[in-house]
């Protein structure tokens, strides 16, 4: 059992007590990564509480010896895939998979995650179609955000025309925002 496992051991009640679900343990250098998600995200003010709650833990257990640095977040939008419960839980996302040195030649596969079946995935890849990979052949996953389209350099408020459509507020300026100076 590696040293994340136990600490995922012993912090995963906690957070679980708490709402939310922990999805992974990482542990780089001298930081330890706590990632954690809930039904409807985690809110800064959550996660802050959360990490009072995790170090209070690790501090009267103390698994790791030396110092660290504690750094409790949810998993964001693109995420490392590592275990089989990350594949299951992004089936149907778009995700980026680089797999170990093989004869085909080919590593990356970037598509859709159709399914996650007994240790192997089906990507529907932008270039090949539908591949079959099995964990084992994984060097490393992640899930992947594209961003829509850029807007037109000129256009306001992203809108092609350029009129300021959206507008209610009375101000021609196009960029209030609501607040007020006092």
């Amino acid at each position: 059992m590696s040293d994340t496992s136990i600490l995922g051991d012993l912090i995963e009640p906690l957070v679980t007590a708490a709402g939310y679900q922990l999805y992974d343990v990482q542990q780089n250098g001298g930081t330890l990564a706590v990632l954690v998600q809930g039904p409807g995200g985690v809110d800064i003010d959550e996660l802050s509480g959360l990490s009072r709650q995790v170090s209070a833990l690790l501090d009267e257990h103390d698994p790791i010896p030396g110092r660290y640095t504690l750094q409790v977040s949810s998993p964001g939008v693109e995420r490392r895939l590592r275990r089989p419960d990350h594949y299951e839980g992004a089936v149907g996302e778009l995700v980026t998979v680089r797999t170990l040195p093989g004869p085909e030649g080919r590593r990356r596969l970037v598509g859709e995650l159709l399914r996650y079946d007994d240790g192997r995935l089906t990507i529907e890849d932008r270039e090949i179609g539908e591949a079959i990979i099995g964990l084992d052949e994984i060097e490393k996953a992640k899930t992947i955000f594209e961003w829509g389209p850029s807007p037109k350099p000129g256009a306001k408020n992203g809108n092609k025309s350029g009129s300021q459509s959206g507008n209610t507020s009375g101000s021609q300026s196009g960029n209030d925002t609501g607040a007020r100076s006092r």
